[in-house]
């Protein structure tokens, strides 16, 4: 049985979230939200537990988000949290792509680029805006230039790995996760999508990996695209790693970032001679920052 652990943080705290993989033996799953879009700095905090919780390690948690309160432990069955996690999952599209469930692979139509993702335990299911973003973007990019040559760090299901493969066929791809649970979850999409596993063309190799440690990552380099949805803290602590792996006219897709951290992270890739490609609705809550590498 899965537990749960919830309690409302401020936002500041909400968009900072500590890396728990080097805090913690057995790290929960952390989700963030805004539910009342009235008061824009109370976040609910969600931590999922694949077992019940020693209340030295709910302490330990709660300790890291000062402004904690109304701290909740709950239980979760299996067979709730499957079902919860697909309801509501419609079909999402942006241009040829769409991504799905199972329940809605009858809305897959001819000409389409799909994408089947069951919801579950890793980040990307198309339906966040931060997902939606990337693969808008894929769509923009693609139809001025094609990429041989792809790395998705921080990859969560993976769809975003498997759709660069739907739009460049011939391209070689490796996505990586710190999470190792991720990374089964993205391999068992691969075998779900019949993309074939491997190094070579038209293929998708996946590595455990903290930003760009794994040495596959650093060898398949330089890559003429990356794409990094993940969060703003990380992405501008790797902007050195991730502006060192783009080849000269590569590009960067970028996504997690709020609107007001946008600045920032695109601040800290323009050092390492990385500049906007293209019109950002700095407006959006959830950009997605699109850069090229001069050169």
């Amino acid at each position: 049985m899965s537990w749960t652990l919830t309690f409302r943080v401020n936002r500041a705290e909400a968009e900072s979230l500590p890396d728990l993989f080097d805090l913690m033996d057995e790290p929960p799953t952390l989700n963030v939200e805004e539910p009342d879009p009235a008061r824009p700095d109370d976040w609910l905090l969600t931590a999922y537990y694949a077992r019940e919780p020693l209340t030295i390690e709910i302490n330990e948690l709660v300790a890291l988000f000062p402004s904690a309160a109304d701290v909740v432990l709950a239980p979760l069955p299996e067979e709730n949290w499957t079902v919860l996690s697909q309801r509501g999952l419609e079909p999402v599209r942006a241009g040829r792509f769409i991504v799905h469930t199972a329940d809605h692979a009858d809305a897959v139509r001819a000409g389409d680029w799909p994408l089947a993702i069951e919801a579950g335990l890793a980040f990307g299911t198309g339906q966040h805006a931060t997902t939606h973003g990337c693969l808008k973007a894929l769509v923009r990019l693609g139809k001025f230039r094609r990429f041989g040559h792809v790395a998705d760090i921080g990859t969560g299901t993976g769809v975003l790995a498997m759709a660069a493969l739907r739009q460049h066929r011939n391209a070689f791809c490796i996505a990586s996760d710190i999470d190792p649970i991720a990374i089964d979850v993205a391999r068992e999409n691969q075998r779900r999508n019949q993309i074939a596993a491997g190094t070579c063309a038209g293929r998708m190799a996946t590595v455990v990996a903290p930003g760009l440690s794994a040495r596959a990552l650093r060898a398949a380099a330089p890559y003429d695209l990356v794409l990094a949805n993940i969060l703003a803290p990380p992405l501008i602590a790797l902007a050195r790693d991730l502006s060192a792996v783009i080849a000269p006219g590569g590009m960067l897709v970028m996504a997690g970032l709020l609107h007001h951290q946008q600045r920032a992270v695109a601040n800290a890739y323009r050092r390492h001679n990385l500049v906007p490609a293209g019109a950002v609705d700095w407006r959006a809550e959830w950009p997605c920052l699109v850069l090229t590498k001069k050169g």
